[in-house]
């Protein structure tokens, strides 16, 4: 099974500094991603896993999204308003901790 490099959208992996994060995947999207780490491996001839792969589809994802590049280009205050006005359906909670890591 053969592929060009130009019929894949993530190109070849930068390297860049990293946070860990976990997440919780499906069984069927682990292994969608397993397949196309697999492809990317076969065209760019450099051998690579479905966890380095995540990172770098997540930042193209965003860097594509019309809607996000708009909020953003509004502002940081922007994207917090609508967020706010959202209500259950669509904001997400997330605690913002102070230096020191505990909550008051």
């Amino acid at each position: 099974m053969s592929t060009s490099a130009g019929k894949l959208r993530l190109g070849p992996l930068p390297r860049h500094e990293t946070v860990k994060l976990t997440i919780v995947l499906t069984t069927a999207l682990k292994a969608d991603l397993e397949r196309y780490a697999t492809l990317h491996a076969q065209a760019y001839g450099e051998p690579v896993d479905a966890v380095t792969l995540i990172p770098h589809m997540l930042e193209s994802f965003i860097a594509r999204d019309r809607a996000f590049k708009k909020q953003h280009a509004a502002g940081p205050d922007a994207s917090t308003r609508r967020l706010a006005t959202k209500g259950s359906t669509g904001a997400i909670g997330v605690d913002v901790l102070p230096e020191g890591g505990t909550k008051k």
